[in-house]
């Protein structure tokens, strides 16, 4: 070999290694989102930026999500159901490993099933496994699960987050160290920066496309909008600064994706706390408030109405937005009706979300003219779950319920807004059994208009999902069926 054909060589391997540099780059994605998880066990706390991280890229459950809200088989590849409906038989996939190789089967299912319905479970959805009776291992990989009574949405529920399926081997560190069965496995976890995942190279289903994926958290929305505009993330899932986005939309560098969430945002009220535990006073602060201004104000527009704890793209939504229209003089009759003429003071405790901080300020302003002082807390998400959900400890907070098809919530008296309306919970325990469509959507809609004549909360907008992303990164989810940043089948163009 000549030295000149020697040199082009080189030229030619160092070309090659360029482009397969680059083409490595590609296979890596930083995505930012808001909320960085409290810890990393989504069977154990309610804060949706867990599962936003590791819902199917880490862990999976029995059933699984769609981006089109449909459940679709997940560790289970089928199923049968008995037929009086109480028995489920689940097939589990052949060659299923958790990331730190041991076996995924049905010893593995019946421990994460009983351990979710245990007496002392610290599962956020813990009524979701309530109807189990009993969890069976059949074989390795069949197990059969028996229910108390039918329950139409059992399926359903298997798909959430709370349901993923573990492993008694590496429970003990969940929290720092995850490992589940997913395509991407978990590496590094900065807190207070980023989480980094990797792909799993003995997936045993569909592989993902991406070598590495970074979440980055960024609770700014100044700071987001700069991170995205000089390309130091890939993409930014539930944007919070949605005033930037049609500035993105105009540059050919971004896509921009608007979708619709589960998440209804909601003004939730402590029933049990005077005044709120008397309804002129709730149907007082519902009237208070005027929600386009706190569409318009907070969110820039995007946001759909509600007048109920129900999404409106579902087909069985009812417009109940008239019970609660924007009435301060009919809020000041019904408060001097019940007793506080001159008003009263309360506290309005904000986690960290823009459309809570945002719209907490709106909402203040608004309970003001009407004679309610509302003295507002910021609170991090950690003291949120720990003052508001768990304790209790709060007058009115703003926060979206972006769990899928979750007015069941209502049925529980404990949980953190304290209803206690006994017709409410037979009215879900009779939609539990009922299979038939039309009875369902009856029940349905007696259970949207029964929270809302009771305005057991403020009901104020469907949570909008704008998705802010580099022009050639593909497969990303424009829709939130559920709290998820689902990456297995993203790709760069």
């Amino acid at each position: 070999m000549t030295t000149k054909t020697f040199k082009l060589g080189l030229l030619s391997a160092a070309a090659l290694a360029a482009s397969a540099g680059l083409a490595m780059a590609k296979s890596d994605i930083v995505v930012a989102m808001q909320l960085e998880p409290p810890h990393l066990d989504p069977t154990s706390a309610a804060a949706g930026a867990i599962d936003s991280v590791l819902y199917s890229n880490v862990f999976e459950g029995l059933t699984r999500f769609g981006s089109d809200g449909s459940v679709n088989p997940g560790l289970a590849k089928s199923w049968e159901i008995s037929e009086d409906g109480k028995t489920y038989t689940f097939m589990l996939h052949e060659g299923v490993t958790f990331h730190d190789g041991s076996a995924m089967d049905a010893e593995d299912v019946k421990f994460s099933l009983d351990r979710a319905r245990a007496e002392d479970s610290a599962n956020a959805q813990k009524a979701l496994f309530e109807g189990i009776e009993n969890v069976e291992v059949v074989d390795p990989l069949t197990v059969k699960v028996t229910l108390a009574a039918p329950n139409g949405s059992f399926l359903f529920n298997m798909a959430w987050g709370d349901a993923v399926i573990v492993a008694p081997e590496s429970i003990e560190n969940i929290k720092t160290n995850p490992v589940g069965t997913g395509a991407f496995k978990f590496t590094n976890w900065v807190q207070g920066d980023k989480i980094d995942l990797e792909k799993n190279g003995a997936y045993w289903g569909t592989p993902a496309k991406l070598d590495k994926v970074s979440f980055k958290f960024i609770s700014d929305p100044t700071a987001a909008f700069a991170a995205v505009m000089a390309e130091d993330v890939n993409a930014f899932v539930g944007f919070p600064a949605p005033e930037n986005l049609p500035q993105f939309e105009a540059d050919p560098r971004f896509q921009v994706l608007v979708g619709s969430t589960e998440g209804e945002t909601i003004l939730s009220t402590n029933n049990k706390m005077p005044p709120f535990d008397n309804v002129k006073v709730r149907k007082a602060l519902a009237h208070a408030i005027d929600r386009q201004a706190i569409i318009d104000g907070a969110m820039f527009g995007y946001g759909t109405p509600i007048g109920t704890h129900f999404a409106p793209h579902n087909p069985d939504y009812v417009d109940l937005t008239g019970n609660s229209a924007y009435d301060p003089a009919m809020a000041k009759e019904l408060l001097a009706e019940a007793g506080y003429a001159d008003g009263f003071k309360t506290t309005l405790k904000l986690p960290p979300p823009s459309y809570a901080r945002r719209g907490g300020e709106i909402i203040a302003a608004q309970l003001r003219a009407v004679g309610i002082e509302a003295e507002i807390s910021n609170l991090e998400w950690a003291q949120w779950l720990e003052q508001v959900f768990r304790g209790k400890d709060y007058g009115l907070t703003i926060v979206s319920h972006t769990e899928p098809f979750d007015i069941g919530i209502y049925a529980r008296p404990d949980y953190y807004f304290q209803y206690d309306n006994p017709s409410f919970q037979q009215l879900i325990a009779d939609l539990g059994v009922e299979a038939d469509p039309a009875k369902r959507s009856a029940l349905l809609a007696t259970a949207q208009e029964t929270i809302s004549g009771d305005y057991v909360n403020g009901y104020l907008f469907q949570l909008a999902y704008p998705t802010v992303a580099n022009a050639k990164v593909k497969g990303l989810w424009k829709d939130a069926p559920t709290q998820a940043t689902d990456l297995t089948g993203v790709y760069w163009e």
